[in-house]
């Protein structure tokens, strides 16, 4: 039995999921801290650099999202989009790569994962997506190989061995029915890496999300690894015209949900509003879904004046960087942290961990 193992059962304790009907009495303990893509408002997105930096400021997950290559590994990358996170725009040996594609309803225009066998992906390099806001992480660029979602697990382990605590995996399978419908389908895949690092298993130090239905409903059958069910303010599933995502948390929407996940990851906003100035009183969504048996892990929170309201921004407002600029990122993570949820993801777990208190 590994260390990540040997220690699941205390982390599914700060989780509050040792089981699904534990949900109602979750908000009682420690929420867990999920670094999304890593310290990624610090580092460079899905990178071993975003992610060992998470871990030093005391997360307790690291999410990876998956999409597939050419030759079916799972490979971490936001999207299957690679243009705007590598240098492969740079290299003339897969000029002719680029390419169109729609994806869920939405036409792109770049370099994608699906074109690429693992060998090429692991000749490219990382970089930052979001430079005007992120600049410093600028200075990273070129540094960091793409992973695959074998790494990122033992990027876990050795993180776990180091901190001396478990560090677990949070992974997202980015937009399984376009992946289907052009013949490389990533749940069996991923299934079968969870079995191959005794992760398949109700108390395994991992969830796996989705936004869509039926990918999270065929993993049910498939792996007894914890299963959250990710939704936003607007919209509904790729997979599902005929369901939004405000139906799905409302009250009756989440005994739905309940029936195949273990948790929901509402945008922030679904459980603490906000208009243009201010944040607003919480919404009954934490209380509705841990009556529904769920654990509520809302995503996500960044400290940058461009995420917040005005009335939580800082700094000057002339400067060119005042958007860039961090803001009171702390009184996000307070309003979360009251309103009960059991995790949340941040792109700044450090500040996340410091808020928890």
């Amino acid at each position: 039995m590994t260390l990540l193992t040997r220690r699941a059962l205390t982390t599914a304790a700060l989780a509050g999921t040792l089981l699904p009907a534990m949900g109602r009495a979750a908000a009682a303990r420690k929420p867990i801290v999920i670094a999304h893509r890593g310290a990624s408002g610090l580092r460079p997105e899905h990178t071993q650099l975003a992610y060992d930096l998470a871990i030093d400021q005391g997360c307790d997950f690291i999410e990876p999202d998956l999409v597939p290559t050419k030759d079916g590994h799972l490979i971490v990358r936001h999207e299957n989009e690679i243009g705007g996170t590598t240098d492969v725009a740079s290299r003339p040996e897969f000029a002719g790569r680029k390419a169109t594609r729609t994806v869920d309803g939405q036409s792109l225009t770049g370099w994608f994962a699906e074109d690429f066998t693992l060998a090429e992906i692991k000749t490219l390099r990382a970089r930052e997506r979001l430079p005007q806001l992120r600049p410093a992480n600028v200075r990273y660029d070129g540094q960091a190989p793409l992973l695959t979602f074998d790494e990122v697990v033992a990027i876990a382990k050795a993180g776990s061995r180091r901190a001396g605590r478990t560090i677990g995996v949070y992974p997202e399978l980015k937009h399984p029915r376009y992946f289907a419908s052009i013949g490389l389908p990533t749940e069996d895949r991923l299934v079968a890496r969870l079995k191959a690092h005794d992760l398949d298993s109700a108390t395994a130090p991992v969830f796996v999300q989705c936004f869509e239905v039926g990918p999270l409903q065929t993993l049910r059958g498939k792996t007894r690894a914890r299963l959250v069910q990710l939704t936003a303010s607007e919209g509904g599933p790729a997979d599902r015209s005929d369901l939004t995502y405000a139906a799905m948390t409302s009250a009756e929407g989440l005994k739905a949900v309940a029936l195949y996940a273990d948790g929901l990851g509402p945008e922030k906003t679904q459980v603490i509003p906000q208009d243009a100035d201010r944040l607003l009183p919480a919404t009954s969504l934490v209380a509705d879904a841990h009556a529904a048996g769920l654990v509520v892990h809302p995503w996500t929170v960044r400290a940058e004046n461009y995420f917040l309201p005005a009335g939580l921004r800082r700094g000057d407002a002339s400067a060119a960087d005042y958007p860039a600029q961090a803001g009171d990122v702390e009184a996000v993570f307070k309003a979360l942290y009251a309103a009960g949820v059991d995790g949340l993801f941040s792109d700044f777990p450090g500040l996340a961990v410091a808020a928890r208190g």
